[in-house]
Parts: C-alpha cells; sequence; structure tokens
C-alpha cells in the first residue's frame, strides 16, 4: 500500500469534488421539478397525461442509466436536426448531458416516491380541511403537500444518497467528476488499489453529510421527533 501516494492523491481528488456537487445538486433540484410536475399528472385523473407520464416513468426506470447517459451524449448528435436546433450548444456539452440524463432519472423514481406519499395522506385530514372551507387548491397545499413531503423524506434520502454514486457514471462521457479524476490519476501512477480507495472515502464522506442533512429536514418538519430529540 502506497501510502504517500494516497495522501498525495487527496487534494487532487478533493479539487473535482465541486464537479460532482454541482452535479448532482442540479440534478436533484431539476428532477424535483421534474417529479413533482409526474407526480401531479398521473394523480390528475386525465388518462392521457397519466399515460404519458407512467411510460417516461416506466422507460426511466426499468433501463440502466448508463445507456441513458450514452443515448444522450453520443446518440442525439447523430440527429441532424438536434445538431442545427437550439438546444446543441448544451447537447454537445458532457457536463449538461450528465445533468439531463441524472435529472430524468432520478425524476422518474423520485415522482414515484412524492405520488405514494401523496395517496398515503389520511383521507380524514383532507375531509376535515374541505369541512373548514378549504378550496382543493388550498387543502393540496396547506395540508396535502406538506404531510406528503415529510413522508417522502426517508425514501428521498436514500435516493439522494444514489445520485451521488450514480454521478460518477457521468466519467464515462470525459468529465473530470470525482471518478474521472481517479481514473485519470491511475492512468499516470498505475496504482488502482490506492486511488480508488481515496475516491470512496470522499463519495462516503458526501454521503454522510447528505444523510444527516436529510435527517435533520426530518426532525425539524416531524412535530414529535423534535420534541423527542429537545
Amino acid at each position: 500500500m502506497n501510502w504517500e501516494l494516497m495522501l498525495d492523491s487527496i487534494p487532487r481528488l478533493l479539487a473535482a469534488t465541486p464537479v460532482t456537487l454541482q452535479l448532482v445538486s442540479a440534478a436533484l433540484l431539476c428532477g424535483a421539478v421534474v417529479a413533482f410536475a409526474t407526480a401531479l399528472l398521473r394523480l390528475s385523473g386525465n388518462r392521457v397525461a397519466a399515460g404519458v407520464t407512467g411510460a417516461y416513468v416506466f422507460v426511466f426506470r426499468g433501463t440502466p442509466l448508463l445507456v441513458q447517459i450514452f443515448l444522450i451524449y453520443y446518440g442525439l448528435g447523430q440527429f441532424e436536426a438536434v445538431r442545427e436546433s437550439v438546444l446543441w450548444p448544451f447537447l454537445r456539452e458532457p457536463m449538461w448531458c450528465a445533468i439531463l440524463a441524472l435529472t430524468l432519472n432520478t425524476g422518474a423514481y423520485t415522482s414515484e416516491i412524492l405520488r405514494g406519499a401523496i395517496l398515503s395522506v389520511p383521507h380524514g385530514q383532507i375531509e376535515a380541511a374541505r369541512a373548514c372551507g378549504m378550496s382543493r387548491v388550498l387543502v393540496f397545499r396547506r395540508i396535502v403537500l406538506p404531510v406528503a413531503v415529510r413522508q417522502m423524506l426517508p425514501a428521498y434520502g436514500n435516493e439522494v444518497i444514489l445520485m451521488v454514486k450514480a454521478s460518477s457514471l457521468a466519467s464515462t462521457i470525459t468529465m473530470l467528476e470525482i471518478t474521472g479524476l481517479a481514473r485519470k490519476i491511475i492512468s499516470q501512477t498505475f496504482a488502482v488499489f490506492e486511488i480508488f480507495i481515496v475516491a470512496g472515502a470522499l463519495y462516503l464522506l458526501i454521503n454522510f453529510l447528505a444523510s444527516r442533512l436529510v435527517k435533520y429536514a426530518e426532525v425539524r418538519s416531524t412535530p414529535h421527533l423534535r420534541v423527542r430529540t429537545a
């Protein structure tokens, strides 16, 4: 074990951490918007909207993320209409392609988490709010959505962790995030074991902080947990 090389690689791999964080945060933020719209459309009662969004969820949950990244980065460029469109300056960049693939992937998974959370809201709470004269929109905004978000947090925490790990696949389309830079260092030093241990430790640290952040949000949004920790 080359300990000196491991210590030397830490600052180099830390320099790639902001790229990983940008990738994950952008995908989670955009994915949350996609998930919210998808979950509402699936619950809207409109058969066409439910069918289209159901197909989207089925495709992106049923195919490997690596295939989705390759289709977007390598596949879209073969169509002339795409190359001549206003989207081409974005779709030819690996960063935007990785964000798009991760966004669509996490949007599909998160929409199902949110849909399940909305359906699990006790019907009695909704009826009580309606009995107080609240409109359907107001009931959704003040009763259904806060309860659903609180209930989905444990499952969403797992999705955040999976997304941090999935960001390593962006290295396959030339991105120098943590895994990409680790592979570059390995090609120069041939020290596979040492470099990937350091890279794995960085992912472990990021996921630890992410899980603590989700746990904090869960405690702050759940009254009985907040009282227990006080």
